[in-house]
C-alpha cells in the first residue's frame, strides 16, 4: 500500500450502502444493478454537497448579520410577512420557531438590541405588539439571502415542468421518511 503524505486528504465515503453496509442489514440493494446502485449513491451525495453548501451559506449570512440560527428563522417569518403585509406578534413568533414566551421574549430584546426589529403596538388589536423588521436589516438580508434565493429560484425555473414536479415529489417523499423515522424511534424509545 502506498504511504499518503500528511497534506493528502482521504475522501471518507459516505453514502455508499455497498461500503457501508456490506452485509445488507438495513440497505437491501441485492434486487439493484450496479448501475442503479451508482446513480443512487450519486443523488445521495449530491445532496450532501447541497446540503454543506446550504449550511456554509447560512452560516456566512448568520455571521454577517451576527445572528444565530433562531434568530435568523425569526427575521426570515418577518421579512416573509411584511411582504405580505401580514401583522406577526410575539405568540406568532413563539409557535412558529416552537419555544417558549419567555424566550421569545429575549430573542426580541436580542433583536432589538442590534437594531434589527422595532416593536409597534398591533393595528388590529392594540393590547399586543406587532414585529417588524428595520429597512437596514430587509437591505441586509436582500443582499445575503436574497440573492442566493433568487438563483436558486432561476435554477428551479430553467427546469421543465415535469423535471419540477418530479424533484418536488422526491423531496416531499423525503420529508416523509423523516417522520417516519421519528415515529419509528418514538415507538422503540430511542
Amino acid at each position: 500500500m502506498a504511504k499518503r503524505s500528511a497534506h493528502e486528504v482521504q475522501r471518507v465515503t459516505l453514502h455508499d450502502p455497498a461500503r457501508l453496509d456490506p452485509d445488507q442489514e438495513i440497505v437491501r440493494r441485492s434486487h439493484l444493478s450496479e448501475q442503479d446502485l451508482e446513480g443512487i449513491v450519486r443523488v445521495l451525495d449530491a445532496m450532501h454537497r447541497w446540503r454543506e453548501a446550504e449550511r456554509e451559506m447560512s452560516e456566512a449570512s448568520r455571521r454577517y448579520m451576527k445572528l444565530g440560527e433562531t434568530d435568523m428563522r425569526a427575521l426570515r417569518l418577518l421579512i416573509a410577512a411584511q411582504r405580505q403585509q401580514m401583522v406577526v406578534t410575539p405568540t406568532s413568533i413563539a409557535t412558529h420557531l416552537g419555544i417558549s414566551t419567555a424566550s421569545t421574549t429575549k430573542l426580541l430584546d436580542r433583536l432589538e438590541a442590534g437594531a434589527h426589529i422595532r416593536r409597534t403596538p398591533n393595528p388590529r388589536d392594540r393590547r399586543s405588539l406587532a414585529i417588524e423588521v428595520t429597512p437596514a436589516t430587509l437591505r441586509a438580508a436582500r443582499e445575503s439571502v436574497g440573492r442566493a434565493h433568487a438563483q436558486r429560484f432561476d435554477v428551479i425555473a430553467s427546469l421543465s415542468p415535469e423535471a419540477r414536479e418530479s424533484i418536488a415529489d422526491f423531496f416531499d417523499a423525503l420529508t416523509a421518511t423523516t417522520a417516519t423515522a421519528d415515529d419509528d424511534e418514538g415507538e422503540r424509545g430511542f
